[in-house]
């Protein structure tokens, strides 16, 4: 029986620094994944709602729904996506339900992570060949 491809992933930056959002965009699409982009939460939320989207990397402060406010739409809205915060502000001791990269990170050090993360919700390419067994 021939394996079937996995489609690859879809990652959706929301980040209100252009410097960042794109150059992690140039090199997540490098690494093989599809990628989207949003400069605040408004944005993002047209980009969810128009695209698929495996996962979010969100930039924590931004001047457009952003912060507290954005974080507690992501949780009641999109508990099903794989979200990472990014942030350069947030201290270790506050809050916050998902993952935290702190800013500045290493992009090696983040595709890890994004690797690990949506690496937990694919089944493993034996997996046919196994119960077939």
């Amino acid at each position: 029986m021939e394996k079937s491809k996995t489609r690859s992933k879809w990652i959706l930056i929301v980040e209100d620094e252009d410097s960042i959002r794109l150059t992690l965009r140039d090199y997540l699409k490098k690494k093989g994944y599809n990628v989207l982009v949003a400069s605040d939460g408004v944005g993002a939320i047209k980009q969810i709602l128009d695209n698929p989207v495996d996962m979010i990397i969100t930039d924590y402060r931004m001047n457009i729904l952003g912060g507290d406010y954005w974080v507690r739409f992501l949780q009641r809205f999109l508990s099903d996506k794989k979200i990472l915060v990014t942030s350069g502000f947030l201290k270790p001791e506050f809050s916050v339900p998902f993952k935290v990269i702190y800013k500045p990170f290493d992009y090696s050090d983040l595709e890890a992570v994004i690797a690990s993360e949506l690496g937990k919700t694919e089944a493993p390419e034996d997996e046919s060949a196994e119960s077939a067994k």
